[in-house]
């Protein structure tokens, strides 16, 4: 593949061949693992997990990122984040670099119950 190009893939197939991806650009698709997701007190550091899901293999791996994130960045959310494998096998997500899918309303509906708060 020509320099400068980025990697789509699944969080299973970074992890099982991790030495390979690492120090190249990636785009790694997964779900956010429930309770991951982590952000330093007055900054705008997150630490969080992703994982496969079925019918992919079970896999799961740390991301990190700095910055803004979209409303739909929750617990459980569909992601792509955009970045690079650090030393410790981590992903350093790019800035801007989460993307999370909106659920439908239908998920949404039997996922999420009326005045709860999410836990970070």
């Amino acid at each position: 593949m020509k320099e400068g190009a980025e990697y789509y893939k699944h969080v299973d197939e970074v992890t099982s061949n991790i030495d390979a991806w690492r120090g190249k650009r990636l785009q790694v698709h997964g779900n956010v693992v429930d309770g991951s997701i982590e952000q330093a007190k007055g900054t705008l550091l997150y630490r969080f997990k992703i994982e496969s899901r079925p019918p992919r293999p079970p896999a799961v791996m740390a991301a990190t990122y700095t910055g803004l994130v979209p409303d739909t960045f929750k617990s459980g959310a569909e992601v792509v984040a955009k970045g690079s494998l650090t030393a410790d096998n981590q992903l350093s997500v790019v800035p801007d670099g989460i993307m999370a899918k909106c659920p439908s309303k239908y998920e949404a509906d039997k996922q999420q119950k009326p005045g709860v708060a999410q836990k970070m």
